[in-house]
């Protein structure tokens, strides 16, 4: 498996894999993607046997620290083809994705997602570490971040997502319609 940034050529691909991997969800996911695009930080792909069967998206977004704004990325969306998942794909696109960030100063990553899968990379609760999600609709446990070797104590805050996350209602869980 070679893991590598995303190509200009990938896109359909990248696409392909966030509409499989999402299912029902996977049409905003893709939008999602194509609209993170003005604003990554690091768009990785898992390429196996000439084709791309993983892709993960890192973005710009800022914390809202009491000294100052800080640039952070989130880690969304994490996507791998149904038939390439449970052999480490994921896995492998979080590990090198969260170590290319933190030789390139980044101090915090955050993202939504199972707690049970994301702490095995040492991501921690958010809120249990001074952080404030930007939406009530987050689940607590599912507010998560990673610290990388340039944060400082003083970076806490809240959390503000970039604009293309709020736009495709890609934040948090909705109630389903009663």
């Amino acid at each position: 498996m070679e893991l590598r940034e995303e190509r200009v050529g990938d896109r359909q691909a990248v696409r392909e894999v966030q509409l499989r991997a999402f299912g029902d969800h996977g049409p905003v996911v893709a939008e999602l993607v194509d609209s993170l695009r003005a604003i990554v930080g690091l768009s990785l792909v898992a390429e196996l046997d000439g084709q791309v069967v993983g892709h993960v998206m890192f973005t710009r977004s800022l914390l809202d620290a009491p000294r100052r704004l800080v640039d952070v990325q989130v880690l969304s969306p994490l996507g791998v083809l149904p038939e390439a998942q449970r052999v480490g794909v994921g896995s492998a696109l979080v590990r090198r994705g969260v170590g290319m960030l933190g030789e390139r100063s980044v101090p915090l990553v955050f993202l939504e997602g199972d707690p049970g899968y994301y702490s095995r990379f040492g991501f921690t609760p958010g809120g249990e570490l001074g952080f404030r999600k930007p939406s009530l609709r987050i689940p607590d446990g599912a507010f998560q971040v990673f610290r990388l070797p340039a944060y400082e104590s003083w970076m806490t805050g809240t959390l503000v997502y970039a604009e293309p996350f709020w736009r495709h209602d890609a934040v948090g869980l909705r109630t389903p319609d009663a």
